[in-house]
């Protein structure tokens, strides 16, 4: 496979959905790709959206959660961050397209007159740009190509996706496509029945378009009787084997061997003709991953104080990378989601001692930051563990200057344009660019880290790469007071212009970084900085007694 792979050379799986949304399809898709890749394929993903937006980069984490960021620099679904934790496979911006993307290429190329003046429709503009982003895809060296369609059949704006993916199996041969249907199979607690009936009527539906499925992945709370699946394997035309029940987890990690039990890689394998005897399955990593999943251990409270915690999808990389040291040092993790807007109050009630950890994750705007600042000042002077992620950095870089340096009314200009003391502010030859409509550091940057300090020590090398999205840095005017005070800039950029990690040397754990590692970490290999996390909360938890808190300390807001 060296030189390339021909698209038409590899094998596509198009999940689609049906009833609800929301049931698992990324995960499902995932669970698929770690079974696949287990059997010596090489696997990538990518997911088709629906909605009209050009990435998640501008939608409220309220409504979309996280925006996953690429090596690349893309700002896609979070169903990315899935896929690369279940594959560890670096994707691209490549791997996400939406329906925004996809029109905003088709105008242009029709004001640049790339249609010859044609009518330039649905089919078979629209269509062909959504398989035009599929074959890129599958240009690489993947022998599986998963396919995640957003939303469910019913839905209007995915009748384009549909059209496309029913294409494929024309143009790249039958037995190089295998088509997934995820519906849902409710419990009706009166009559005491799982129904089938919403899964009869989403392959009804998903049939009108010309796909018929291969697999019926069955989601439920409890699990499908062989009885039901006779039953769904009749009404909707697939055979009895292929239909896959898919109950509730416990973790989302023990996912892939529940569907491994079901048999759907070997379904999805027969359907592709890949040959099993050549690729046999070896879970021995997952298995790994697995035994750790309800290994009992020291529970360890991670505060994770944020303005959008009432949908914890907002950080869903950032709980995932904790739950992944917490599998690393075998402890139970136990997420407590702290609301920014509140924690001056949890602070002076003493709430917060009980923690045993912080995370102060990224965010944009002003809403919450004054909670962030006290929280980070509690952190630093009652040594509890804290690790500041993008904003979370910014906000540490405040609360010292302020503090411990004395500069009142220090801020970053993000959210005070007039303070006296920007210590975090644009780069001079950023203002004019964000003043037009914004830029960000987006994707992989290197750094380089202060020999002998904790950075390098935690990640065991000089040299490092990680994902950024921000807009604003470090102010270097201030750097030498910070680190004359004891708030030592432990990362640089390569030419030492810009400030990629801080770190307090006398604390159990207080570390920042501009970067949003979450994005790197795998189960079955935590990011440095947060297994390092978990291992100075665990040591807290571990030696837990009762704590007498000094309040004197906490400022005035006046």
């Amino acid at each position: 496979m060296s030189g390339g792979r021909r698209s038409g050379d590899t094998k596509f799986v198009f999940f689609t959905g049906g009833v609800s949304s929301s049931l698992g399809k990324g995960l499902t898709a995932s669970s698929l790709g770690r079974l696949l890749k287990s059997r010596g394929l090489k696997v990538t993903m990518m997911k088709l959206d629906p909605y009209l937006n050009v990435d998640p980069g501008t939608m409220n984490p309220f409504e979309h959660g996280e925006v996953f960021v690429t090596e690349d620099g893309g700002e896609t679904d979070l169903d990315l961050g899935h896929y690369e934790r279940f594959i560890d496979e670096n994707l691209n911006r490549e791997s996400n397209a939406t329906t925004g993307s996809i029109y905003s290429e088709i105008i242009l190329k029709e004001r640049r007159g790339d249609y010859l003046g044609k009518t330039v429709q649905v089919i078979p503009h629209v269509t062909d740009e959504i398989k035009s982003r599929m074959m890129r895809v599958a240009e690489g060296e993947a022998d599986v190509v998963i396919v995640e369609i957003g939303g469910t059949v019913g839905d209007i704006e995915i009748v384009p996706f549909l059209e496309a993916i029913r294409q494929v199996r024309r143009d790249v041969g039958r037995d190089n496509v295998c088509y997934v249907h995820l519906t849902l199979v409710p419990f009706l607690a009166p009559s005491g029945e799982q129904k089938t009936k919403p899964t009869q009527h989403s392959v009804t539906e998903l049939r009108s378009r010309g796909i018929q499925p291969d697999v019926i992945v069955c989601r439920s709370d409890q699990p499908i009787p062989a009885a039901l699946k006779r039953k769904i394997s009749l009404q909707c035309d697939v055979p009895v084997e292929a239909v896959v029940s898919a109950v509730d987890a416990p973790s989302i990690y023990l996912i892939p061997h529940m569907l491994r039990e079901e048999g759907l890689d070997s379904v999805v394998c027969r359907t592709l003709r890949i040959d099993e005897d050549r690729h046999p399955i070896d879970l021995s990593r997952w298995d790994t991953v697995v035994s750790r999943v309800n290994m009992p251990g020291t529970i360890v409270r991670i505060g994770i104080v944020g303005k959008y915690v009432n949908l914890p999808d907002a950080y869903l990389s950032v709980i995932e990378a904790v739950r992944h040291g917490g599998f690393y040092h075998g402890a139970r993790i136990e997420a407590q989601w702290l609301q920014a807007e509140e924690a001056e109050n949890l602070v002076k009630s003493g709430e917060m001692s009980y923690l045993d950890g912080m995370i102060v994750p990224g965010g944009f705007g002003e809403r919450g930051v004054e909670g962030k600042i006290a929280a980070v000042e509690f952190a630093r002077v009652h040594e509890i563990p804290c690790l500041g992620i993008c904003l979370g950095l910014q906000v540490m870089v405040v609360e010292y200057a302020r503090h411990v340096l004395g500069l009142e009314g220090a801020n970053s200009r993000e959210m005070d344009r007039f303070t006296p003391h920007p210590v975090i502010d644009l780069m001079d030859d950023q203002r004019s660019v964000v003043d037009k409509g914004g830029t960000m550091r987006l994707g992989s940057y290197v750094a380089k880290l202060r020999p002998g300090s904790r950075a390098a020590v935690i990640y065991g090398v000089e040299v490092i790469s990680e994902r950024h999205r921000h807009r604003y840095e470090v102010n270097p005017r201030y750097s030498r007071q910070l680190e004359a005070a004891g708030l030592a800039c432990s990362g640089m950029s390569p030419d030492d212009r810009l400030v990629e990690m801080v770190e307090v040397a006398d604390h159990p754990f207080f570390v920042g970084t501009q970067a949003h590692p979450e994005f790197k970490s795998r189960p079955d290999r935590p990011h440095p900085l947060f297994r390092e996390l978990v291992g100075a909360a665990l040591v807290r938890a571990e030696s837990r007694h009762p704590r007498i808190i000094d309040l004197d300390y906490i400022s005035d807001p006046a």
